[in-house]
């Protein structure tokens, strides 16, 4: 894993609809749409949050954790418009020994059944592969929540399994965990 591409200079992915670039202090009120919106989290380890200085600071903490080289934390943006916030995608737990890295998406609801998250993993998975020399990428889902599987297998993910009892998500106690990837061998561009 060639870990200085990710880490050299926050790294700026682009396509043809989609930009994942930084999230800066001035998007505090998209990240606030989605981080205080209780559907958003319905189905993820983190617990909304309704106080507006409380997610200013996680912008800040966003930075903290990729000085610190622990996590990526993208904003999906449109091409067209690069300073609207559709939503975010984050890059986790790198195990340098076995070469693997640990992915996580959510978009603001109004962003939802558009296609953006499939696109959004997409891309990230090409930089993966491609630019960081990555050999798995996983990720783990609550089983209830169907459209996150779906945006996995569309993108080349395989179901291995389920984690019972796995782990403790704030908000939601110890829960079930399925859990995908997709190894470079199986990538296909």
């Amino acid at each position: 894993m060639n870990i200085e591409v990710v880490f050299e200079q926050f790294p700026i992915l682009k396509s043809d609809d989609f930009v994942l670039k930084k999230i800066e202090d001035h998007h505090l009120d998209d990240v606030y749409e989605i981080y205080s919106n209780d559907n958003v989290f319905e189905y993820c380890g983190i617990i909304p949050k309704h106080n507006r200085d409380t997610v200013k600071n996680m912008i800040g903490h966003f930075e903290r954790d990729f000085t610190k080289r622990s996590r990526v934390k993208w904003g999906v943006f449109a091409s067209t418009d690069s300073d609207r916030l559709l939503g975010i995608i984050e890059l986790l737990d790198f195990n340098l020994k076995i070469n693997m890295v640990s992915i996580g998406y959510f978009l603001a609801e109004a962003q939802w059944g558009r296609g953006i998250a499939t696109e959004a993993v997409r891309m990230l998975v090409e930089f993966l592969f491609t630019d960081v020399n990555v050999n798995r990428i996983q990720a783990e889902v609550m089983p209830a929540n169907e459209n996150s599987k779906k945006v996995l297998l569309k993108n080349g993910f395989i179901k291995e399994g389920m984690l019972r009892q796995a782990t403790l998500w704030s908000g939601k106690g110890v829960v079930d965990l399925e859990i995908y990837s997709i190894l470079k061998e199986d990538y296909v561009q």
